[in-house]
């Protein structure tokens, strides 16, 4: 650890596009900092770096190479999701919620237990930094309703063209995959290119992602910060899943 900086309030992140990793027995990890600090997060996004760590540790800041991407015209809608998306939209108690209850979301995103996981790394403080991107206009959630019950969703961060995700949940089947089908129909129609998902897993492949290097997800992450035409306007219902159909 001794090779890996430790950041103060004050201070930048290693730039991962110019600077190699700083200890090669700890791929990915860029940096680490006691706490994030008040405009950490959005610094740390615009250099394609985001914090994962989990109670016992302190922030560790990543941007693992390769880098898990999906293109939302990448996505892979399955016949019984397509399915599963029909009855959604044909059900009046079925709705889709765009930032109704931020904070529900991300604590359901906490507490859904997950295959070889024994904890989660959605601590109250990254509720607490995440709480204020969305405050900003920067992070958002997307829930899927069932009679008034959530029963699935996701939460994801934006800057500029480009969209991050960073974690969703299902209570019943397919409740995840309708809100990650609503993400990925709301950045065809405004044209997002990429979806970041950081990290490799089977399920995220199976819906369409895949690994790219670092240096090219991180010179599209820049390209797609620099898009002045595009201004993301955060505003849908279950609507956008017909997109799929």
């Amino acid at each position: 650890m001794s090779q890996i900086l430790w950041l103060g309030p004050h201070d930048p992140f290693p730039n991962p596009l110019q600077e190699s990793d700083p200890d090669p027995n700890v791929p990915g990890l860029i940096a680490v900092s006691e706490r994030i600090y008040p405009g950490q997060l959005t610094k740390a996004y615009q250099l394609g770096i985001f914090p994962w760590y989990s109670d016992n540790q302190p922030v560790l800041w990543w941007s693992p190479d390769p880098r898990m991407v999906l293109k939302p015209n990448a996505f892979k809608c399955s016949d019984s999701l397509n399915k599963a998306i029909r009855q959604f939209c044909s059900d009046p108690e079925c709705e889709l919620v765009l930032d109704g209850d931020f904070g529900s979301v991300v604590r359901a995103c906490a507490t859904s237990k997950r295959k070889g996981q024994d904890g989660t790394w959605i601590t109250h403080e990254i509720l607490s930094a995440y709480t204020q991107l969305h405050e900003q206009g920067h992070a958002h959630s997307i829930a899927v309703l069932n009679n008034k019950r959530l029963i699935g969703g996701l939460y994801c961060v934006s800057f500029g063209g480009i969209v991050f995700g960073e974690s969703m949940f299902s209570r019943q089947a397919n409740a995840s995959k309708l809100a990650l089908a609503a993400l990925c129909a709301f950045c065809q129609v405004n044209q997002v290119k990429m979806i970041d998902c950081q990290q490799e897993t089977k399920h995220l492949s199976s819906l369409g992602a895949s690994p790219i290097p670092r240096a090219e997800f991180l010179k599209q992450l820049q390209t797609s910060l620099n898009q002045s035409n595009i201004e993301l306007t955060w505003d849908f219902g279950k609507g956008i899943l017909k997109h799929w159909l």
